[in-house]
């Protein structure tokens, strides 16, 4: 049996969690568009800067520290996603790496060929595709959504077909933390023969991945989600790696992830990254957590899903008594792996943007909008206003959640 998260112990960790306003602590319900790092992270970028310094491959001290980083960062990550390590390749960030991977998939496409997204997904996972789409004339459809914001998976049956080359869909909603059948979607596509992207953005920091169980070919996702810098990661095929067109310069490797990695790399980052996943491994421990590092990272993940689905429920429960406020997709606690703790609402005379204002005014950090998600407040009848978000992370406590609860109900009184 693993131990219950010590969110005492999670929260000294994260400087960040300090930060006053005014005579009240700061509260980071705004996790969905960027989550606090520990310190560890901070410690492991400044190392690297100070002591670390150099490009990789090159037959000096630094160099070969650089390389050797490099190599236990992409093991860490294989470790997170499922995959191997030659398959994580490193980038800017998700959306610029889903634009660069669009334009190398579309050049094997041709005139008449389908890619599918969904009206779920945010932006990221579906405009690069669109785009992609248009440049090779091929057609684009939409696996629709159901009011609850659910993905129809009779509208995913529908969709794909014979002449879908890819589908991208996301693992989860970040605008309602919606967890999507991404299992049973990708056994779809795949008997069309089509390949299948997954945007695991909003689903890395709350659920274990793995792009094995999932069987996709794809996985995107960024490491400032998960507690890391601002750096996207990417796993893939080792097949498709080594095998899609790819714009690069002439004297990078033609081989592996490096030829993926366009020019020098964000080293710095990367040791971050790879000290975020050193985190997570490190909580899994804290629970109880053995063997080697993926069993302790699903261990971490057994815990912080357990604690957040807690506070989840608190946040829910609360809204469900303001009069006017209305909760996008489902206002019903989920089971075990059926949602993120991510919370959209919407106001019968306040704005979101109003809401959020106030929040802020009195410390309590959120978005409001449509959180890149316009596919799905279009397709929810939100715009332009969008929904006020509030995003739960495993450093949250059950007294933030009633301090957010206690603002709205003196505001919306």
């Amino acid at each position: 049996m693993l131990r219950p998260l010590d969110v005492v112990a999670v929260r000294q960790q994260f400087p960040g969690l300090a930060r006053r306003h005014g005579d009240q602590p700061a509260v980071f319900f705004d996790g969905p568009a960027g989550s606090q790092v520990p310190q560890t992270v901070a410690a492991a970028v400044q190392h690297y800067l100070l002591h670390d310094n150099a490009n990789h491959g090159g037959d000096f001290a630094t160099s070969r520290a650089t390389d050797a980083m490099l190599g236990r960062a992409q093991q860490a990550l294989a470790d997170l996603l499922g995959g191997a390590a030659d398959e994580v390749v490193f980038g800017a960030n998700m959306t610029t790496m889903t634009f660069h991977l669009a334009r190398a998939l579309a050049r094997t496409w041709r005139a008449g060929d389908e890619v599918v997204v969904s009206d779920s997904d945010h932006d990221a996972n579906v405009t690069p595709w669109t785009i992609a789409a248009r440049d090779a004339g091929c057609t684009v459809r939409a696996i629709a959504v159901r009011p609850d914001g659910s993905l129809d998976q009779d509208s995913a049956q529908r969709q794909l077909g014979p002449r879908t080359r890819l589908l991208a869909v996301g693992a989860a909603s970040n605008l309602t933390g919606t967890v999507h059948p991404v299992r049973a979607l990708t056994a779809m596509a795949h008997q069309h023969g089509a390949l299948v992207f997954v945007d695991a953005v909003h689903y890395a920091p709350h659920l274990r991945i793995s792009a094995a169980a999932w069987g996709c070919d794809f996985v995107a996702c960024s490491a400032y989600k998960f507690f890391g810098p601002h750096i996207g990661v990417l796993w893939a095929r080792r097949a498709l790696l080594a095998e899609l067109p790819v714009d690069k310069v002439r004297p990078a490797p033609d081989h592996g992830p490096d030829r993926w990695q366009t020019g020098t790399a964000n080293f710095e980052g990367i040791a971050g990254t790879l000290a975020a996943v050193e985190y997570l491994e490190q909580i899994g421990r804290s629970v109880g957590g053995t063997g080697d590092r993926s069993a302790a990272l699903t261990a971490a993940f057994t815990a912080i899903s357990a604690y957040e689905r807690e506070l989840c429920r608190r946040l829910l429960a609360g809204l469900q008594t303001l009069p006017g406020v209305r909760v996008v997709g489902s206002s019903e606690p989920s089971a075990p792996g059926e949602r993120c703790p991510t919370v959209s609402f919407t106001h019968a005379r306040v704005r979101p943007q109003a809401l959020a204002e106030h929040l802020a005014a009195s410390g309590i950090f959120s978005w409001a909008g449509n959180s890149y998600s316009l596919p799905l407040t279009t397709a929810l009848g939100l715009e332009p206003q969008g929904a006020l978000r509030i995003g739960i992370l495993h450093y949250h406590t059950a007294a933030e959640v009633d301090r957010l609860l206690a603002e709205l109900r003196a505001l919306l009184a």
